[in-house]
């Protein structure tokens, strides 16, 4: 599930996807349905909202298909992305484009909605242009994933370079969304991790897994150099010694 969150006050409107493979469009006031997208022929294990234009959004599938939507079309469909580039397919013909070699169950919009992620079972992570659908062809290398649900995935906001946080098993890896590069892996899960979210305000990531624990990371200081740290550790000697609350202040039976 996903909800619109440029008109949520005026609309209300939130995304669904589901086991038929239909994308509904619902009222949160009322829970009524108000549109149904159909294209998929597998159920829809993600949607998301574009957060650059409010009518736009992207759906994933078991059918290895990713679909671009417009709400404001009759058709709606967009495009099919496909992995290889080719012409991308129309709403109204046999979709053969393929997003992935296996089931696709996480995408995630950048930022400023520029870029789509999507993750699928195939172990591959790959980056689109979202105006064109076109495949940018940063190889993140093998993305372990063997979920058969939905993996949420999450982009950095407000720091420089943009990182991707993907569950990798149980750990969670941070990739340069541009680059490809794995940078880290984040464990502390006992379990499979099933999705990651970021908080742009206080640069904290936060994760939850199969563990039933809710983990929150925060970046890590830099780390001292040798000669910092000799020079600090002289100067706490100092304060120790010449400090009386650091002086043994208990006493003996016999005093």
């Amino acid at each position: 599930m996903d909800y619109n969150r440029r008109s949520l006050k005026e609309n209300h409107i939130c995304l669904l996807g589901s086991k038929d493979p239909k994308i509904q469009l619902c009222d949160m006031k009322s829970g009524s349905k108000i549109h149904v997208l159909q294209g998929h022929r597998q159920e829809v294990l993600a949607v998301r909202w574009s957060p650059r234009y409010e009518h736009i959004l992207a759906s994933a599938s078991a059918d290895s298909k990713v679909k671009f939507w417009d709400v404001r079309r009759a058709s709606s469909c967009l495009f099919t992305l496909d992995q290889h580039n080719g012409d991308k397919s129309k709403s109204s013909t046999e979709a053969v484009n393929t997003a992935h070699n296996g089931r696709v169950n996480g995408l995630c919009f950048s930022a400023d909605g520029l870029f789509l992620l999507t993750t699928g079972t195939d172990d591959r992570m790959r980056l689109w242009t979202s105006s064109t659908g076109d495949n940018t062809l940063v190889n993140y290398g093998k993305v372990f994933n063997d979920s058969r649900k939905r993996v949420q995935l999450c982009v950095s906001r407000g720091c420089s370079p943009e990182l991707v946080f993907v569950p990798c098993g149980s750990a969670v890896g941070v990739y340069g969304l541009h680059s490809g590069q794995m940078l880290t892996a984040l464990r502390g899960h006992y379990n499979n991790v099933d999705c990651c979210d970021y908080h742009p305000d206080h640069q904290e990531l936060y994760s939850g897994g199969k563990d039933c624990n809710i983990l929150a990371w925060v970046p890590a200081l830099r780390e001292p150099d040798v000669e910092e740290e000799t020079e600090s550790s002289k100067k706490n000697s100092a304060a120790t010694v010449s400090n009386p609350a650091f002086q043994d202040a208990w006493s003996s039976d016999e005093d």
